[in-house]
């Protein structure tokens, strides 16, 4: 094994169907001899978090690979000072190597990046902080918190119901004593019960701003109740 290599296990791509992006690309040698050219054509494989390059589109085993968790991809039109320059990107990581391309053209170049940098942010989403003192304060319904918190409550918009599902958590349904809404929620309850239908209430895990006036806006931990389902 060579000192200094970042490269993961060299193994080839067997599940086709998490493949992000593949083509052909030039990559830039680190090591490439006097009589050798610096950029070589190499057949890329995104695959879920890891980079492939391969010889050939035929070639069965990669020549090398990386995991691209903490990198970042951009356009880098400094790379070469000939006609493709345009067509330029890099993968950077503060500690690791450099790892340059050259794409076929400039709008491939971009879309290497951007489809980069899209599975990037992905998976920076899927660790959300969890703090177990902030759980149990917005679980316990019967809190002093609880009446302020819901004043953030609010109906959804329908046309994005399937979507924000997503982003909620589903209270259990239990009989808690709360203070009752000042207007009748539509339930066929008076007011000042002390009983509330929790399955339509959710709790918000992270921060979501709408894009449009007549869009849900909340921060992580609000609650939302939800007036009508229909």
């Amino acid at each position: 094994m060579l000192a200094g290599m970042e490269e993961i296990t060299m193994r080839p791509v067997e599940d086709t169907g998490n493949v992000l992006k593949q083509g052909y690309l030039e990559k830039r040698s680190r090591d490439h001899s006097f009589f050798g050219s610096e950029w070589q054509k190499r057949w890329c494989v995104l695959h879920r978090k890891t980079f492939y390059y391969y010889a050939n589109e035929k070639s069965k085993q990669p020549k090398g690979t990386f995991s691209i968790e903490h990198y970042s991809a951009r356009l880098a039109f400094h790379l070469r000072k000939d006609s493709r320059r345009r067509c330029c990107f890099e993968l950077v990581c503060p500690g690791k190597r450099t790892y340059e391309f050259t794409a076929p053209s400039p709008a491939e170049a971009e879309d290497w990046v951007d489809q980069i940098q899209f599975l990037l942010k992905d998976l920076s989403s899927l660790t959300i902080p969890y703090d177990e003192e902030e759980e149990e304060l917005y679980n316990d319904m019967g809190s002093s918190d609880s009446t302020t918190t819901t004043s953030h409550n609010t109906t959804l918009n329908q046309d994005d119901g399937m979507e924000e599902d997503d982003i909620y958590e589903v209270f259990p349904e239990k009989d808690t004593n709360v203070p009752e809404d000042s207007e009748d929620d539509g339930s066929g309850q008076h007011r000042g019960s002390s009983r509330r239908d929790y399955a339509n209430y959710y709790q918000g895990v992270w921060d979501c701003s709408g894009e449009h006036p007549n869009e849900l806006s909340f921060h992580r931990g609000d609650l939302i109740y939800i007036l009508s389902k229909n």
